[in-house]
């Protein structure tokens, strides 16, 4: 197989999990252009490695973390969102934020994971620990949920509330979400793609992003549409079908993200 071809079926999911740790889609994006560059100066990372080649390319963008600081740049402005995840960031360690996404959003086990942050799966156990100490302290926000099927509807409000957040409705289609995102003004949103009435949850969410500025987590069953790199893009996005860790993982990293830095 060529190169492309082993690892292009895996960077989506990529984007997606470097999306997650920096915050922002230009931040991310720019660690997975740098895990291409090094692949195309040395293809032996990937053909020679004995891991599987997405363990690999997670392995390469965990050390270009650790090196580079692309997540720590300059501020573009004192209240604007990608500031305050900037200090946000350097209250929280690099490494439990890692293994606490490589665990729940991107479903390694620990084996894996130590193979990927180069450490022992010990270290590994305690970095999730404390990740899942820190993120718990964090205050809790309200959920909006934007999904046309009524038991995913249900699971997502189920999950929302065992995480102690507060869910201010459920919205089935396009008109329906915008008045209730002006409504009730959420501090989340949680958006499917497909709604009942055939229109766009990208679309809803477009129009209320016209009003306000909120953090959103897509849910699709098709993420390959999504994450391109060729437009702008989510920062957040679920998988379906989805797990209640990974939707927990979502929200606390999302209202992290959005939330000023710590007093």
């Amino acid at each position: 197989m060529s190169l492309s071809e082993v690892i292009v079926p895996h960077l989506p999911f990529l984007r997606r999990y470097a999306r997650a740790l920096t915050g922002t889609q230009e931040s991310g994006d720019t660690y997975v252009a740098a895990v291409l560059e090094s692949l195309i100066a040395n293809p032996a990372l990937i053909s020679t490695s004995k891991n599987h080649p997405k363990v690999t390319l997670y392995h390469i963008l965990s050390k270009l973390w650790g090196s580079l600081k692309v997540n720590l740049g300059a501020d573009t402005g004192a209240n604007t969102w990608e500031s305050r995840a900037h200090a946000k960031l350097a209250v929280i360690p690099g490494l439990p934020r890692q293994v606490f996404l490589l665990k729940t959003l991107e479903g390694f086990n620990d084996g894996d994971i130590a193979r990927i942050l180069s450490k022992n799966e010990a270290d590994i156990a305690d970095a999730f620990d404390e990740a899942t100490a820190q993120i718990s302290q964090m205050m809790s926000g309200s959920v909006m949920i934007i999904e046309d099927e009524p038991l995913i509807a249900l699971d997502l409000e189920d999950i929302v509330s065992s995480l102690g957040h507060s869910c201010t409705g459920v919205a089935r289609t396009h008109s329906e979400a915008v008045k209730l995102a002006a409504k009730k003004k959420p501090d989340l949103v949680l958006s499917d793609i497909q709604l009942a009435d055939g229109s766009s949850g990208i679309d809803a969410v477009s129009d209320i992003l016209k009003s306000y500025e909120v953090p959103v987590i897509f849910i699709t069953a098709f993420p390959e549409r999504l994450l391109t790199g060729e437009k702008p893009e989510p920062t957040f996005l679920i998988t379906k079908p989805f797990s209640p860790d990974m939707v927990k993982a979502m929200i606390a990293q999302a209202l992290f993200f959005n939330s000023g830095p710590s007093a």
